[in-house]
C-alpha cells in the first residue's frame, strides 16, 4: 500500500471537505481565549463559555486581567476545570496587557514569542502553537490529538513520538505557509470528527485506499463475517 505524503493527505482532505474557515472567532484575543478554553473539552462547551463572557462584557483582556477569579470561573463553567482555566485566562491576560497586547507582541521573533507563551501558567505546546498560528499569524504546525491519531493510523510515526518531533516531521515535509498550516489543522479536525474517530468509520473515508489501519479493519470484519 502506497503511503500518502503529508501534502497529499492535505490535498485529499481539502478535496473532500473544502475550506474550513477556522478558527471561529471575531477577534485575535477571542482566538487566544478559545485556544486556552478548549483544553480537554469540546468546542461546543468553549462556545458556551465565550458567549457567556460576551454577555457579561468580559471578552476583553483588561477585564479578564482585573477580574474576580471566582466570578470569572463561573462564567466559563461550561468549559470544564473552570477554576483552573480561569487562572489560565487571568494569567495570560495579565501577560498580554503588560506586553502591549497584540501590537506589542506580534513583531517578536516566533521562537521568542513561543518560549514566552510556554512559560505562562497553563499553556502547553499545542495551546501556544494554536495562538501563534491563528492569533499572531505565525507559520507553525499545530499538533493535536487528532493529528497524532490520523498519522499514526497512516503509519507515518508511532503514537509515542514527542510533540516537538511530530511538529518537526511535518515542517520538514510541508512548505512553510501560514494558509496551508491553518487549513491543514482545520481539515484534520473535521476529518477526525467525521471518520477518524476513536472508533473509526472507515468505509466512506477519503483516505481509505491508503490507510493500513482501515485495511486491517476491513480484513478483520471480513474474517468475522466468514466465521
Amino acid at each position: 500500500m502506497q503511503k500518502l505524503t503529508p501534502i497529499e493527505v492535505y490535498e485529499r482532505l481539502f478535496t473532500a471537505y473544502g475550506p474550513q474557515h477556522w478558527w471561529p472567532a471575531e477577534t485575535p484575543f477571542e482566538v487566544m481565549l478559545g485556544a486556552i478554553l478548549t483544553q480537554n473539552t469540546s468546542w461546543q462547551n468553549v462556545e458556551k463559555a465565550i458567549t457567556n463572557l460576551k454577555t457579561h462584557d468580559m471578552l476583553h483582556c483588561e477585564s479578564i486581567a482585573a477580574s474576580n477569579l471566582h466570578q470569572l470561573a463561573e462564567m466559563i463553567r461550561s468549559s470544564g476545570s473552570y477554576l483552573q482555566k480561569a487562572r489560565y485566562l487571568q494569567h495570560f491576560s495579565q501577560f498580554y496587557v503588560q506586553n502591549g497586547q497584540r501590537s506589542g507582541l506580534i513583531n517578536r521573533p516566533q521562537s521568542l514569542l513561543r518560549k514566552q507563551l510556554l512559560a505562562l501558567y497553563g499553556i502547553g505546546p499545542e495551546t501556544a502553537d494554536s495562538i501563534l498560528l491563528y492569533a499572531f499569524d505565525k507559520p507553525v504546525f499545530v499538533v493535536d490529538a487528532y493529528t497524532k491519531r490520523l498519522f499514526t493510523r497512516l503509519e507515518h510515526f508511532d503514537h509515542q513520538l514527542a510533540y516537538d518531533n511530530i511538529q518537526h516531521y511535518f515542517q520538514q515535509r510541508l512548505p512553510e505557509s501560514l494558509p496551508l498550516f491553518q487549513e491543514f489543522h482545520a481539515l484534520i479536525v473535521e476529518h477526525a470528527k467525521r471518520y477518524c474517530r476513536t472508533k473509526p468509520l472507515c468505509s466512506q473515508c477519503p483516505l481509505l485506499d491508503h490507510c493500513p489501519t482501515a485495511a486491517c479493519s476491513t480484513l478483520e470484519i471480513g474474517s468475522n463475517t466468514d466465521t
